[in-house]
């Protein structure tokens, strides 16, 4: 394994507690890095709490209707203020969430640039367990320059996650892709 990859047993580490286990989220969100905040369907359908909050726009990674899902969209929060994106991720180890990491990213980036700096999102899935943190995560590796592990490690020091095996292959083949390309403008 080359220095810049990641393994899927580290990451699993950096998600368990010290017995070992993963951790169920405390609240039902946690503010994961500066505007950001990664949480639940229960806040998302709670447009004046989000309002209360501050937030300014709303990311559901879990569009859609069906039990895992969270079944909002634009006009659910029209005349809120709320500006909002949704991504129809399933949580399964197949399904290919990396297709959504870019536009995930610029839709985070758009919102933290809002109001001159001022914007704060609300990115969420059913839980806020496995495809919202991922989604942030791959912020982090795409817009802030952090490696998959630091920005694994930093997301869940400020709340429980536990991406599913899948999303966090897709998070290694992201850090190894950005790590060949720091690598080759560094040359």
């Amino acid at each position: 394994m080359s220095s810049f990859e990641v393994s899927l047993q580290q990451l699993n580490d950096l998600l368990t507690d010290d017995s070992g286990f993963y951790s169920w989220p405390t609240k039902h969100f946690h503010e994961v890095y500066p505007r950001i905040y990664v949480g639940n369907a229960f806040v998302a359908t709670n447009a004046l709490r989000l309002r209360r909050l501050g937030v300014t726009h709303i990311l559901n990674a879990a569009e859609g209707n069906s039990f895992m899902h969270v079944n909002t969209s634009a006009e659910f929060y029209a005349g809120t203020g709320l500006l909002y994106r949704g991504i129809p991720a399933s949580d399964t180890d197949h399904y290919d969430l990396s297709v959504y990491f870019e536009e995930a990213a610029d839709f985070i980036g758009k919102a933290l640039a809002y109001k001159h700096g001022k914007g704060k999102v609300y990115v969420h899935c059913r839980e806020g367990y496995s495809r919202s943190p991922t989604l942030v995560i791959a912020y982090l590796m795409l817009r802030q320059n952090m490696d998959v592990h630091t920005a694994l490690a930093m997301v869940r020091q400020k709340r429980e996650i536990g991406p599913n095996d899948g999303f966090l292959r897709q998070l290694c083949r992201l850090n190894q892709r950005l790590a060949a390309e720091r690598k080759s403008w560094n040359k």
